[in-house]
C-alpha cells in the first residue's frame, strides 16, 4: 500500500496536537472537531493564548499521574516498611517499662473511680422476707 504524503502545514498541525494532548480529549469528548482545531491553528498560529491551556493541561495531568502513582506505590509501600522499622528499633526491655507503667496508671485510675462509687451500688441488698427475693411468687388459694 502506498502511503499518501500529507501536506506540510498538516504535518506541523500533528506534531502540533503531540504537544497539546488536551486537544485530543476534547475532539473525543465531541467538544470540538478536527476540522475546527486545524482552522484555528492554521489562523490563530501555535503561540496563541488559547493553545496554553491544552499545554498545561497535558502538563498538570501527567504530573497529577505521575505523582499520585508514586504516592499511593509509596504508600502502600511505606507504612509496611514504617512498621518493620519500628519493630526492628523496638526494645524489648523498654516496651516492658511502658507496658508496666501503663498497667499502674490503669490500676490508679480504677481506684479512684472505685473510692467515689457509693458503697450501696456495689453490695446486694438482702430483702427481709422470702417473697421479696421471688417477685413472681403467687398465693395458692
Amino acid at each position: 500500500m502506498a502511503t499518501k504524503k500529507l501536506h506540510p502545514s498538516v504535518e506541523k498541525f500533528k506534531s502540533f496536537v503531540k504537544e497539546h494532548p488536551g486537544l485530543i480529549k476534547e475532539v473525543r469528548k465531541g467538544e470540538q472537531t478536527w476540522q475546527d482545531l486545524f482552522e484555528d491553528w492554521y489562523l490563530l498560529g501555535e503561540d496563541d493564548p488559547r493553545w496554553e491551556s491544552y499545554q498545561n493541561e497535558n502538563a498538570e495531568g501527567t504530573q497529577a499521574k505521575e505523582a499520585k502513582s508514586k504516592s499511593s506505590s509509596k504508600s502502600e509501600k511505606g507504612w509496611m516498611n514504617q512498621i518493620g522499622t519500628v519493630l526492628q528499633k523496638m526494645d524489648p526491655d523498654q516496651m516492658q517499662h511502658h507496658i508496666n507503667n501503663l498497667s499502674q496508671a490503669i490500676a490508679a485510675v480504677q481506684g479512684v473511680l472505685a473510692q467515689f462509687q457509693s458503697p450501696s451500688s456495689n453490695q446486694v441488698q438482702n430483702p427481709a422476707s422470702p417473697e421479696a427475693k421471688n417477685p413472681f411468687s403467687f398465693r395458692k388459694d
